[in-house]
């Protein structure tokens, strides 16, 4: 029930009309967006896979690694981007890494965005023990990795946060609302899913001209 008026608001944004031109600027930037994708190796996964990132896949090569379809993974950076903006107040976003490679892309992410940045160690307890001090009321959790940041995860399970993760071929998925299929291991990849979700949610929510 926490999560409602939060996909009312994101079924509203999806259902704004677009013109041709609109169209055709959306087509041309999701071509650009798969080139960067490609550059950064955002489609290559892992030898392992989870059951449910199987529909994620495009195909496995000869040494046994999963290529992740990039097309679902442009598509669900604007789902992503649609449910940020859906959030009114930018710092009831909370985005978390544990990993090294992605602090630096969360501090960016969120300098812009205006959301709130946890890089690092996750203190036990942030999101349902209000004795602690670095205790939050997030409404839209981000992690970089679902396997590192299980314990943030896991919290905001049970506060009923809705939780948007960057989600690998061997990611688990429980307890997130919204995967994005992208190589989580490497750094440029980790920093341009973040680069490409930060100005369409700030588009979506009318801060930030599509040029």
């Amino acid at each position: 029930w926490l999560t409602q008026p939060i996909l009312a608001q994101v079924a509203s944004v999806v259902a704004r009309p677009k013109s041709v031109g609109s169209a055709m600027t959306e087509l041309t930037q999701k071509e650009d967006d798969i080139q960067k994708m490609l550059v950064c190796k955002s489609h290559v996964g892992t030898k392992n896979l989870d059951s449910k990132m199987a529909s994620y896949v495009h195909k496995r090569t000869v040494d046994g690694i999963h290529i992740i379809n990039i097309g679902k993974t442009w598509e669900k950076i604007q789902v992503a981007a649609r449910i940020v903006a859906a959030i009114e107040n930018p710092d009831d976003v909370m985005v978390v890494s544990q990993r090294p490679y992605g602090s630096r892309a969360v501090l960016k992410f969120s300098q812009y965005v205006g959301a709130s940045p946890v890089a690092g160690r996750w203190t036990p307890g942030a999101l349902t023990n209000y004795v602690t001090l670095k205790f939050k009321e997030p409404r839209l959790l981000i992690t970089t990795d679902p396997r590192t940041d299980s314990q943030a995860i896991r919290e905001s399970a049970y506060m009923g946060i809705p939780v948007i993760a960057l989600c690998d071929t061997d990611s688990p998925t429980r307890y997130v609302d919204c995967a994005i299929p992208v190589n989580n291991k490497g750094k440029e990849s980790i920093a341009l899913v973040y680069w490409l979700l930060a100005p369409e949610g700030l588009y979506l929510r009318g801060t930030l001209p599509r040029s």
